[in-house]
């Protein structure tokens, strides 16, 4: 099998923002089946290229899908004898090496195309997410969409708040109460001033909503010390205002943490660089 397969599957799972695990043996004794520097990925749903095929290859793909499923984000060593244990008779042994990949990312839907989703937008492609940007008029969106954001066209904007996973953020430049009435959002913005929060409250009240569902939403949103009424001053704000959310909450899980107690999605701001400014 050609030594880019498992390239070739990097690159699109990461395009399609989906976790993997690179498993790479790094030494082999005596006789194994495949040669130290054979590589293979593993997804949820998928295995791409071989390191030997057989139990060796069930034992590492099962380690790798656990790692998956418990979101683990070290590197991971194992040693395998190849004999009878592992119903192969080539008497070696091999070690691998299990490199998690691509972890989740934050989703976060941007409603609305005009001055301040076109200042936004682009802050938010430049940091780890997937961006779908919505918006019922297809000539507010700019020539060129930046990389990595999906543009969507839709005369019922409404409709797409059903299309995003539970956890979602949402950043809208005007108000859909199909956001509350799903419930399950990390965040949900409305820009606006304090007195347009008021009337808001006020409707969404009439219209049977919970003063603490109404409480989840914020408006005016973004970082209030960041003044200014430029669309890139606001932007850089709500920006700014969704780092500092998705790294208070980020990995959790149904509200818990991992076993050892570490969160177990990365945050948006690396941590090299969360401990130079803490």
């Amino acid at each position: 099998m050609s030594n880019t397969v498992w390239i070739n599957a990097l690159a699109e799972l990461q395009q399609q923002g989906e976790p993997c695990v690179l498993v790479t043996i790094i030494e082999e004794r005596g006789s194994t089946p495949r040669n130290a520097g054979s590589k293979m990925v593993v997804s949820r749903e998928r295995l791409y290229d071989t390191i030997g095929g057989g139990h060796l290859e069930y034992k590492a793909q099962k380690i790798a899908r656990e790692m998956l499923e418990n979101r683990v984000r070290e590197t991971r060593l194992e040693r395998f004898s190849l004999g009878a244990s592992l119903g192969q008779c080539c008497g070696g042994a091999t070690v691998l090496l299990f490199e998690p990949m691509g972890q989740p990312q934050a989703h976060i839907a941007v409603f609305g195309a005009g001055h301040v989703g076109r200042a936004l937008v682009p802050l938010l492609a430049s940091l780890p997410c997937k961006v779908r940007w919505i918006d019922s008029r297809e000539s507010e969106f700019p020539a060129q969409i930046p990389a990595g954001v999906e543009k969507v066209v839709n005369d019922e904007v409404v409709d797409e708040v059903g299309n995003m996973p539970a956890g979602s953020y949402f950043i809208v430049m005007t108000l859909t109460a199909a956001i509350l009435s799903r419930g399950d959002f990390t965040y949900y913005g409305l820009i606006g001033s304090k007195s347009k929060r008021a009337k808001f409250e006020h409707r969404l009240r009439d219209r049977g909503f919970q003063p603490e569902t109404v409480q989840r939403m914020r408006c005016p949103m973004g970082i209030a010390e960041v003044k200014g009424k430029l669309p890139v001053e606001i932007a850089v704000s709500i920006a700014g205002e969704m780092i500092a959310i998705y790294n208070a909450h980020f990995g959790e899980k149904g509200g818990e943490k991992s076993a050892d107690g570490e969160k177990p999605v990365p945050m948006l701001v690396p941590a090299a660089r969360r401990s130079q400014t803490g």
